[in-house]
């Protein structure tokens, strides 16, 4: 028999309302219960939408059915279907639930600081964010370890500078004490060691301020067409006293005729850096030797020592700020204590400086073992005339 419009009318009606009042006292649970875990409105929901099916399906067969044998066995077969599918999404939501409580303890062991791995979970969700974050865990522990090395590098850094400012001021100090109390029997050698101290700790300042700007981009270029040889010319000029304290010869080839765009000022003090670094850890009487060459749209201008260089694994990190030689470079051997040729006993400044001004013109700086020596490599871009 056919259902009548009155009829369907009324079987629509009373699965609106059982599903709608079900609806709404989920929506209540969920709402009063704000502090859930995150399988909670899954079951809620999935509960609700099985009693709502269940409910319409009990009070339409109520309604409609004429025989009570149908009516109970409807009553087992809904009863059965609700008992086990809601077993099921139980036991779902617990799986799912202690995956969710795995991935939770991973995160708290990577905010320990632990590296974790990817675990295989059925989800691919959950896959894939597992994975990623055992990558995260790599990430920031590699992260924490550059962190405490370039700590560690700061604290030795700063130590090395407050050494390094100490032995100028201390004898500073004792050099005016004596020459106050007038106990001195040449006063002028005093007063010019005194200069030499001054000079040193100007220096010290001036690769200090110089650094700052390079680490905070405030270093600001002005780029122009130079001739490579003027430039080397006035680096030779600048390290002459120290080169004549230590009887080193410094030689130049392929310069002349080189052109390189850049900032004339830092790219000499660029080569006055290489320079120094070269005759304090040159032996005494040796040659110091600068030679340019062109490499396609790149000029590699490099100076050559015959020292023995540092070891092969310092090769890069000699760049790095407050980084010292080893005792195979030690500087100014053999220069006469006092003389203005000494300079700064070093702070790790000079070759950091170096390559902060030639990365900011777009070159790099590199340092090799070759059988003459030691080279500093600067690549630069060439001029285009």
């Amino acid at each position: 028999m056919m259902l009548t419009p009155v009829d369907l009318l009324l079987i629509l009606a009373t699965a609106a309302v059982c599903t709608a009042a079900i609806t709404l006292l989920a929506l209540l649970v969920l709402r009063r219960r704000r502090q859930r875990s995150v399988t909670a409105p899954f079951v809620v929901l999935v509960v609700a939408a099985i009693a709502s099916i269940v409910c319409s399906t009990l009070v339409i067969a109520a309604l409609m059915y004429l025989s009570l044998h149908d009516l109970q066995v409807l009553l087992w077969v809904v009863g059965l279907s609700a008992v086990l599918s809601l077993t099921t999404i139980l036991l779902t939501a617990r799986a799912v639930s202690r995956s969710f409580t795995h991935l939770g303890d991973a995160v708290e062991r990577v905010g320990r600081g632990a590296v974790v791995s990817p675990e295989a979970y059925a989800a691919r969700e959950l896959a894939d964010l597992s994975t990623q974050l055992a990558v995260a865990s790599e990430r920031l522990a590699a992260a924490r370890a550059e962190i405490e090395q370039l700590d560690a590098a700061r604290r030795q850094f700063f130590a090395w500078i407050s050494h390094d400012l100490r032995t100028p001021l201390t004898g500073v100090s004792a050099l005016a004490e004596a020459l106050d109390d007038g106990a001195v029997a040449d006063p002028a050698d005093y007063v010019r060691r005194i200069r030499v101290q001054v000079a040193t700790m100007n220096r010290l300042v001036d690769d200090l301020f110089e650094l700052s700007q390079i680490q905070s981009g405030a270093l600001r270029l002005r780029r122009e067409d130079v001739a490579l040889l003027d430039v080397v010319s006035d680096a030779v000029a600048d390290v002459h006293q120290l080169a004549v304290a230590k009887q080193i010869g410094i030689e130049h080839a392929g310069v002349a005729g080189r052109t390189v765009r850049a900032d004339p000022h830092e790219l000499t003090r660029v080569v006055v850096n290489l320079l120094t670094n070269s005759i304090r850890h040159a032996p005494a009487g040796s040659e110091v030797l600068v030679s340019a060459e062109q490499r396609g749209d790149r000029l590699v201008l490099s100076v050559l020592d015959q020292g023995s260089g540092v070891d092969g694994e310092d090769l890069t990190r000699m760049f790095e700020i407050g980084w010292r030689a080893s005792a195979a470079r030690t500087p100014d051997a053999g220069v006469p204590s006092g003389s203005p040729a000494a300079g700064s006993p070093g702070a790790g400044l000079g070759l950091a400086i170096v390559r902060g001004i030639v990365e900011a013109h777009g070159g790099d700086v590199r340092a090799a073992h070759v059988p003459q020596g030691f080279r500093l490599d600067v690549t630069l871009p060439a001029s285009a005339t």
